[in-house]
């Protein structure tokens, strides 16, 4: 098969290689996908970077955990239903080396999902590691009908999918974003308001919630967390997936005055029920017409370097697919 990897750590252009590996074989409970589309998430750089100094996990890491495609082949104990299905998969690869910048990929099957009718593989390749952290985001606190939410960064990949399950769940749903430029996208994933972190929010904050947010859903967890604590009610919660800051500093005796409760969330090790019950949330999402993520680059899989820099310094709004 044709396949995209790297052997050790650094700058796209100077590590990946493109060329040819054996076809993977399906193990018992796996299928094989052989994939049209490959999503890149921020994680996926990080790896290949070695943001966080843990080195390479494996020898040969063919990247990206999220992809979509047609099943083509099934191993033991794997029903044969799934044959031809259109599919969509996450945790490509989350502890296992080679994800779905390839012709094929095999995963488990518990990690993978039929793709709607009508929706490309460019959107599943997208679905996985933020529609996955942002349904943990909104719902790991408890259910959110009549309750106030706020994501911030909600034009962003996880900021959409929270803002579009929060309103699927019956929340009233403000969304922040860095410009105007992102507020048709938020306002188009469901958000009832968008803001911009400028002047004015504390003052529009009061006005739209003068009792208080129930829970917060943060992209910024060391720019926000001060802010997030004045506006949030009594025993309200915070959720965060990323940060501005690795080591920031909390007001902790406002959070233990309120009863905050605070979730960080890594996308990998979420139970087994809530990613299942998050891929058949956003299925029912996509189905019922939400039109998921604008897409600004479909890239070759020969030209995977010029993706993951596109995707590192984006000059325009929307995700970056590989294709195949």
């Amino acid at each position: 098969m044709r396949a995209a990897w790297y052997e050790k750590p650094g700058a796209a252009r100077e590590v990946f290689t493109v060329g040819k590996m054996p076809d993977p074989i399906p193990a018992p409970g796996e299928l094989r996908i052989r994939i049209a589309a490959s999503g890149i998430n921020p994680g996926d750089i990080k790896k290949r970077q070695d943001t966080f100094g843990l080195g390479m996990s494996y020898p040969r890491i063919i990247p990206h955990s999220d992809g979509a495609g047609r099943v083509d082949q099934v191993g033991d104990g794997v029903s044969a239903e799934w044959l031809g299905k259109a599919v969509w998969c996450f945790g490509a690869q989350s502890y296992r080396p080679f994800g779905t910048a390839a012709e094929f990929t095999v995963v488990p099957v518990e990690k993978t999902f039929p793709l709607p009718d009508g929706v490309t593989p460019d959107q599943g390749a997208c679905l996985g590691i933020p529609g996955l952290t942002a349904h943990r985001a909104v719902f790991v606190a408890g259910p959110v009908s009549r309750r106030i939410v706020l994501v911030q960064g909600a034009a962003g990949s996880v900021g959409l999918c929270a803002v579009q399950l929060a309103r699927r769940g019956g929340a009233h749903v403000i969304g922040t974003v860095r410009s105007s430029s992102d507020e048709e996208a938020a306002k188009n994933a469901g958000a009832h308001e968008v803001l911009r972190n400028d002047p004015e929010f504390r003052e529009r904050m009061a006005a739209l919630a003068p009792d208080g947010i129930d829970h917060v859903v943060e992209v910024a967890f060391g720019a926000n967390i001060e802010s997030d604590v004045e506006l949030l009610k009594m025993g309200g919660s915070i959720t965060t997936y990323a940060t501005d800051n690795a080591t920031p500093k909390i007001p902790f005796w406002q959070m233990v005055f309120k009863n905050i409760r605070l979730y960080f969330l890594g996308s990998d090790d979420f139970p087994a029920d809530a990613k299942i019950a998050a891929a058949r949330d956003l299925n029912a999402a996509l189905e019922a017409g939400w039109p998921g993520f604008e897409i600004a680059e479909r890239i070759p899989l020969a030209e995977i370097a010029r993706a993951h820099e596109l995707a590192e310094h984006p000059v325009r709004p929307g995700r970056i697919v590989v294709t195949l």
